[in-house]
């Protein structure tokens, strides 16, 4: 995956693996059900923002903590989306990142590097947090099961079914049919929690929302 999601070596190399971590995956259904829905319930609530929710925007906040959990990174930023396979998330702090699906590549782009790299979307979505977020296949990427609630929120374990990627597993977690958290856990014990609030589902993103241009003077790397 680049690693999509997953990748830290240096302080910055960690921001931008947060950054990747985030992509995931993260927007509500936002319909009105009782927060007291049954585990069970929640496996439903995911399948049913796969399959209703077309377009949304959020402000969003990612901690990333470290294996043995004494280290937290914070980054936060806005998403947006459109199905299938669009999708922008533009990190402002603590450092600027952008990452923008437009439905046939994944570029994500490093300013403070002038670096871009850039992904098929079939290689770059696959069993990740972006499936999620702009796929439609989520049964076929991922095996889904209630797990425990915790704090009124009901969750959802999202294991891939191919073992052979970073990403661990995700669980995604609901107040009803309200999408609320996304966590992720990689195969090196980094774990990643995102939480957003304001999510809008009823506007029309610009078509070029999607669309990246490559800044004058950036390096790419096509991978």
């Amino acid at each position: 995956m680049n690693d999509l999601f997953l990748k830290s070596t240096s302080r910055r190399a960690g921001l931008r693996g947060a950054a990747h971590l985030g992509l995931a995956a993260f927007v509500a259904a936002a319909l009105p059900l009782s927060a007291q829905a049954a585990q069970g319930d929640a496996v439903e609530a995911l399948r049913a923002f796969v399959r209703e929710v077309k377009v949304g925007r959020a402000d969003f906040t990612q901690t990333v903590t470290s294996p043995d959990g004494a280290k937290k990174k914070v980054s936060s930023g806005r998403m947006e989306f459109s199905r299938p396979n669009r999708f922008r998330f533009s990190y402002q702090k603590p450092y600027v990142q952008t990452i923008v699906g437009d439905g046939q590549k994944v570029w994500f782009h490093d300013p403070d590097l002038s670096q871009v790299t850039v992904r098929k979307m079939g290689d770059a979505l696959g069993s990740t947090p972006a499936a999620l977020l702009a796929g439609q296949s989520l049964e076929r990427d991922f095996e889904l099961k209630a797990d425990a609630s915790r704090d009124g929120v009901d969750w959802v374990l999202a294991t891939p079914r191919q073992k052979d990627g970073t990403l661990q597993w995700m669980k995604a977690g609901f107040r009803g049919r309200a999408l609320v958290a996304v966590e992720i856990a990689d195969s090196f014990g980094q774990r990643s929690m995102l939480q957003w609030t304001e999510l809008q589902t009823d506007m029309v993103l610009p078509a070029d929302t999607f669309r990246f241009v490559v800044p004058a003077g950036t390096d790419v790397s096509e991978q």
